[in-house]
């Protein structure tokens, strides 16, 4: 393992998940496979969910990580729910002084006020070659236009849904009898190498 000089300033990596959290694990195991600490001065400093009854959070803990819930139904009641809500999930995430905020299966469209908070250290993952087929039911939509490639794609994020500058992208073939479900294992396999390695890159290059 690589020593962090006393004068390197930690780079904090925050991830935000909704569900099982498997990219997440593939980014943590990434970093410490890869000594991130050592050659980046960076580490997942928390793992933060909008959902107690994430997956993912009980993976987080396991892999030894701080976690937290901002739960959005609770500010379901005020005078402008999504607002409150990314309001207080950004002071959550500021809190961890992030060099990176990383979207992990986070299924919440983010208001343009939390997406100006971090810009410039806002990434995502998104399961289509984009600009094709952004929002949900990407695969299936995929089989349904008959598409012989499909992939995933690492990108900035913008106050557009599923839109920004494209940071890499991987392409996964679609085969003969394959369904939403099929096609999204092998997609899914391939985004564990794909947003590590895009990381990798960002952490090298600040």
């Amino acid at each position: 393992m690589g020593i962090i000089p006393p004068s390197m300033q930690m780079k904090n990596i925050v991830i935000l998940i909704s569900g099982g959290g498997s990219n997440m694990q593939a980014i943590v195991q990434a970093a410490q496979r890869e000594d991130w600490a050592g050659r980046f001065g960076a580490r997942v400093a928390a793992v933060l969910s909008n959902r107690p009854d994430c997956a993912g959070l009980a993976k987080a803990r396991q892999l030894g990580l701080a976690t937290q819930v901002v739960d959005h139904r609770a500010y379901a009641g005020a005078p402008e729910p999504r607002a409150a809500f990314d309001a207080a999930l950004a002071d959550a995430v500021e809190h961890h002084a992030p060099t990176l905020v990383v979207l992990a299966g986070f299924m919440r469209i983010l208001t343009p006020e939390f997406v100006r908070r971090f810009a410039g250290r806002l990434v995502n993952i998104h399961p289509s070659l984009l600009p094709a087929f952004p929002g949900l039911r990407t695969h299936a939509r995929a089989i349904e236009a008959g598409c012989r490639v499909a992939g995933a794609t690492v990108h900035r994020v913008t106050d557009e849904l599923d839109y920004g500058p494209i940071l890499d992208q991987v392409a996964v073939p679609v085969l003969p009898g394959d369904d939403a479900a099929a096609l999204g294992a092998r997609v899914l396999t391939q985004e564990h190498l794909l947003y590590p390695r895009v990381l990798t890159r960002l952490l090298s290059e600040r």
